[in-house]
């Protein structure tokens, strides 16, 4: 359960932390305001889990980043629809 905790917790820091920027760009405030209470929330179980890591938690959330960025690329043009003119 840790291990999936771990990696959830990073994938949701960094994917929030990707529409986050992206917010901020094209200055969706409303969205803003609740992806940071988001990101807060995800480092918290990040900030409570991870100083008892052992090496296979540490590679799941080592995991969970990367996976949380590509994902975050992919999904905020759809969620906020592309803008004219732009990919």
């Amino acid at each position: 359960m840790t291990h999936l905790t771990l990696f959830l917790s990073a994938f949701a820091t960094v994917f929030l932390l990707g529409i986050q920027q992206k917010n901020v760009i094209g200055n969706h405030y409303a969205a803003a305001i609740v992806t940071s209470i988001g990101i807060g929330s995800a480092q918290i179980f990040l900030w409570k889990l991870i100083p008892h890591a052992d090496a296979g938690q540490i590679a799941a959330t080592l995991t969970g980043g990367p996976i949380g960025i590509v994902a975050a690329m992919w999904s905020h043009p759809r969620i906020f629809g592309r803008k004219r003119g732009g990919r």
